[in-house]
């Protein structure tokens, strides 16, 4: 079983503060520190960490530019399959993050060579692959016709719609499993969703052509609805240290144990506690937990 990531390829370059600044405020943190990131790469990584095999179509910059190396090391690492990565007349994209003291993040994207990837860099080739894995930090229109070719070769499409956008119905109807934060939710449904309507505001989406819809929660774990059911999963308890890349460690390790054949509610389950672990450490991919680390907490439960 093989994944298609499409998505974004960045250099994170991050601060750890006392807390995010306010407008017009300067902070002082401490070393800023560069790292492989990017929401599709990002997930690339968690699946491949995860067991699957994993390949990734994006973007960089040339050879020369200085963020290239550092973007790609994660993937490398992790053993993600590069021969759909393009090399673009552009700079690597880089995130700027400020970490606070309590482990919430704020980031600032520089698009980069992500902005000039447009629907002729997809694959002309889906065979061999199951399931493809989306994100919203490309073009819309990339994501979407992405899906589309995916849906008619019959891949099983997973779409995390994030950073948030309003409501694409052309998307959704070739999405089977939709992963989305409460504020990503809101801007699908158009309003503002209290605690208590969160499985009615997600079951409102699984008329627009997902089989299946995942809110996380953060430490409240996730909700997914499905036509037939509800699941709501606590999250996995840890001491916070850095919540970067935490959703992207809960889409690639879901991906991963779907593609694997875990049922749904055991993929979900090895997902939230993954991203629990990613939890624990500074970074993105650099957090991302190994299998081994992921079977072993499940025994200290």
């Amino acid at each position: 079983m093989t994944i298609l990531v499409i998505g974004s390829v960045n250099a994170d370059l991050t601060v750890q503060a006392a807390r995010i600044p306010a407008p017009g405020e300067t902070v002082l943190g401490g070393d800023a520190r560069v790292s492989a990131g990017g929401k599709g790469a990002n997930q690339a990584v968690a699946a491949a960490l995860a067991g699957a095999h994993v390949a990734l179509c994006g973007a960089v910059g040339s050879q020369s530019d200085p963020f290239r190396l550092p973007a790609l090391a994660g993937l490398k690492r992790a053993d993600v399959e590069l021969s759909l990565l393009h090399t673009l007349d552009a700079p690597t994209g880089l995130a700027l993050i400020t970490v606070a003291a309590g482990g919430e993040n704020a980031i600032t994207v520089a698009s980069g060579a992500n902005a000039r990837f447009g629907p002729e860099h997809l694959p002309a080739d889906w065979s061999g692959l199951t399931h493809l894995l989306l994100q919203q930090e490309l073009a819309p229109a990339v994501t979407r016709e992405a899906a589309r070719r995916a849906h008619a070769a019959g891949l099983t499409v997973i779409l995390n719609a994030a950073p948030a956008r309003e409501m694409d119905a052309a998307l959704l109807a070739h999405t089977h499993h939709l992963i989305v934060n409460e504020h990503e939710l809101a801007a699908l449904v158009g309003r503002t969703v209290d605690q208590d309507e969160l499985a009615v505001a997600a079951q409102s989406l699984l008329k627009l052509g997902p089989g299946a819809v995942t809110v996380t929660l953060g430490a409240q774990g996730s909700l997914t609805v499905t036509p037939d059911m509800v699941y709501r999963l606590p999250a996995h308890s840890v001491q916070v240290i850095d919540t970067t890349g935490a959703g992207d460690t809960f889409c690639g390790v879901l991906a991963a144990r779907l593609s694997g054949g875990d049922p749904l509610p055991q993929a979900l389950h090895w997902a939230g506690l993954a991203a629990g672990l990613a939890c624990t450490r500074p970074g993105a991919q650099d957090s991302m937990p190994s299998w081994a680390e992921v079977v072993e907490a499940e025994k200290l439960r």
